[in-house]
């Protein structure tokens, strides 16, 4: 037999190879999480954390909230959101020691939450306290005006106790959008944060862009119950969170040395 023949059939197992794995590595939903640094604004400095990492001391963040902080959906909890936003803070503050705590409970209402600010967060001595808000009571067709009344007392305890505070709003999810309360909820968050002064991390507006211009569908960012983020959809949230989290540290510096 030619040697040419053998030859070319090597060279057609290559490019077979390829046209399976160039596409498979340019679905990767992961790659497609992008989307323009405005987009991760908290429009609130974090003056403790600045501060601390200025200082070269240890960061404490501690996330709070329900089962979308738990890590409901996620594979493991290494995949849930703490988890992925420590590995992702880590890497944009190389030089500090930042740590993560989940204090996320499946299931829980805002009122319920609030309840245990001061065992789950507060005691962890903390520099920053992200708490996802207002999920279960759209989800539930609950009474928004507790949850709001709720999440004022738990701020005005954060922030009289010095703690830099950012709110997550609701996901993007099938289930969600199913609501009526979802766009009510989202005014009462976004005022919360706005009579306080404090972080809003715009998660239902970030997933929404990350569908509708990034490139990804709601099955790479929610899993098959239609509520909770799969692996995907928190290591999405979680890296977009953390260039939020970056900018108001260098906001806060950059006012700072001016």
């Amino acid at each position: 037999m030619s040697p040419v023949v053998p030859y070319a059939v090597r060279v057609l197992s290559v490019i077979a190879a390829l046209a399976v794995s160039v596409p498979a590595l340019a679905a990767d939903p992961a790659t497609r999480c992008q989307l323009p640094r405005g987009d991760a604004a908290l429009s609130a400095p974090l003056p403790q954390m600045a501060q601390r990492i200025a200082a070269g001391a240890p960061i404490r963040i501690v996330a709070i909230g329900s089962s979308s902080t738990a890590g409901a959906g996620a594979s493991s909890q290494n995949k849930a959101y703490p988890a992925r936003l420590d590995h992702y803070l880590s890497e944009r503050f190389r030089n500090a020691d930042i740590a993560v705590l989940n204090r996320g409970i499946n299931g829980e209402t805002d009122d319920q939450t609030e309840k245990r600010i001061e065992a789950d967060a507060l005691s962890a001595k903390p520099d920053l306290v992200i708490w996802q808000v207002g999920a279960n009571t759209v989800l539930r067709d609950g009474d928004q005006g507790l949850s709001e009344r709720s999440i004022r007392r738990g701020v005005a305890r954060l922030r009289a106790a010095g703690v830099d505070v950012v709110l997550m709003d609701l996901q993007y999810a099938p289930k969600m959008l199913e609501k009526a309360g979802v766009a009510p909820m989202l005014t009462r968050i976004t005022g919360i944060a706005t009579d306080n002064h404090i972080g809003l991390f715009h998660r239902f507006d970030v997933m929404r862009s990350l569908v509708e211009s990034g490139g990804m569908t709601v099955a790479d960012l929610i899993g098959p119950d239609g509520v909770h983020q799969n692996d995907v959809g928190y290591d999405c949230v979680a890296r977009i969170l953390a260039v939020g989290i970056e900018d108001a540290v260098n906001v806060h510096n950059s006012g700072l040395q001016r």
